[in-house]
């Protein structure tokens, strides 16, 4: 199996709206290079596209276990954990994704959305 295109054809799925088709796809590149950041960022997003928010969650705790200055995977997994009805764990994670992308709108809509949820608007 060439893996780069099979990273292609999940990333064209992605793009073209089948997350799930995606995730098939890249499942048995990531258990073939676990290491590789690119490959789980886009399987973890395809699965909070497809609301497989468990999976998710795993693909971007390992991202953010990894790398914690990865603003872009506590975003995602801040939102995953909001999905999913937790939104006191989320909301740490948006509190950092946001201060590392200051004036990020999409990062303080979030965060202020969780904020609002959880009262601890400060």
């Amino acid at each position: 199996m060439d893996l780069l295109e099979e990273y292609r054809r999940a990333t064209m799925f992605f793009e073209a709206g089948d997350p799930t088709g995606a995730a098939r796809l890249l499942e048995p590149i990531i258990a073939a290079e676990p290491d590789n950041s690119a490959v789980r960022q886009l399987l973890a997003r395809a699965y909070f596209q497809s609301a497989q928010l468990g999976r998710a969650e795993e693909q971007l705790r390992v991202l953010v276990e990894r790398d914690p200055s990865d603003h872009y995977a506590h975003h995602v997994l801040g939102r995953t954990l909001e999905r999913v009805g937790r939104p006191n764990e989320a909301l740490s994670h948006l509190r950092i994704a946001a201060a590392m992308r200051a004036g990020d709108e999409d990062y303080l809509t979030a965060l202020r959305r969780v904020e609002d949820r959880v009262g601890s608007r400060r």
